[in-house]
């Protein structure tokens, strides 16, 4: 196995171009954990962890660019406020130790159906900024995934950053496991409220081939009671959940059965809706 190490970002994407068989790593928590249970053995490794640009976030606009190197700790530190749904998520991965290398860039590099970051991500209409010596182009995040473990990056390209609207509203996120971190998701669910525009981004974790969105339930919340703040009652709590259940195609595995998962996602849908509802309600 060939090493490679850059220490710019025009470096990398050459780096890359030149051998668009290396396998980047950064903090390496989902890489190294392949490598050493010989579940993969690529030709090169692509070492980022020196190339500056990628920890570093700012604006773009109205948006927020966050480079793939910003780990999950400086996420929850730096940009709870901004991106609450995602921070969420990110206290959820792993360990301390692991939040303080992990990086939402990898997760996305990873393309699990599972990962902690991606249904944040879909619920907030984020898009993957990625790049090689050819160009720069960003990818909604609904395009992203393309299959298990497989997105629509290039050989060539690396991923570059995310870019996210802050958050115009309420923001939740929850998952079922067997504790709350450290732990892959049998399920999990992300929602994203924007009261000006009086809608709800939603994203599935772990229950389909890839994430996924629950657009019937982003749908039905276009009735709420926007305008008049009304509590909700319990139907429509109860309907939002069964509308994101609906979505999901989830499978049987060793974590959980399909009929589980979507039962689990029917309580997650409502309780998220309830959580976010009351937090507008409040101001």
């Amino acid at each position: 196995m060939d090493f490679l190490s850059a220490s710019t970002w025009d470096e990398a994407l050459a780096a890359k171009a030149a051998h668009p068989e290396a396998v980047p790593i950064a903090g390496g928590t989902d890489v190294m954990v392949e490598l050493n249970f010989d579940r993969r053995r690529p030709a090169a490794l692509l070492d980022l962890t020196r190339v500056g640009e990628l920890a570093e976030w700012g604006t773009d606009g109205d948006l927020l660019r966050i480079g793939a190197g910003v780990t999950y700790r400086r996420i929850i530190d730096e940009l709870g406020g901004r991106l609450p749904g995602l921070a969420m998520a990110a206290r959820t991965v792993g360990s301390p130790q692991i939040r303080n290398r992990g990086t939402v860039g990898g997760n996305l590099g990873s393309a699990s159906p599972a990962g902690d970051a991606h249904p944040p991500l879909l619920a907030a209409g984020a898009a993957v900024e990625v790049a090689s010596v050819r160009g720069v182009r960003r990818i909604p995040a609904a395009e992203f995934f393309t299959g298990p473990k497989r997105s629509a990056l290039a050989p060539d390209e690396l991923i570059a950053a995310f870019v996210v609207p802050p958050a115009a509203g309420a923001q939740q996120f929850a998952k079922v496991g067997t504790r709350n971190a450290m732990v892959i998701a049998v399920c999990s669910f992300a929602l994203a409220l924007d009261p000006a525009r009086r809608t709800a981004g939603t994203g599935i974790g772990s229950a389909g081939p890839t994430p996924l969105r629950a657009e019937a339930a982003e749908a039905f919340a276009a009735e709420l009671p926007w305008e008049d703040r009304l509590a909700l009652d319990e139907a429509t709590v109860r309907r939002f959940g069964e509308l994101v259940a609906a979505a999901a195609r989830p499978i049987d595995d060793v974590r959980g059965s399909a009929a589980y998962r979507r039962h689990a996602l029917a309580v997650l849908g409502a309780r998220t809706l309830r959580w976010a509802w009351e937090e507008y309600r409040c101001g």
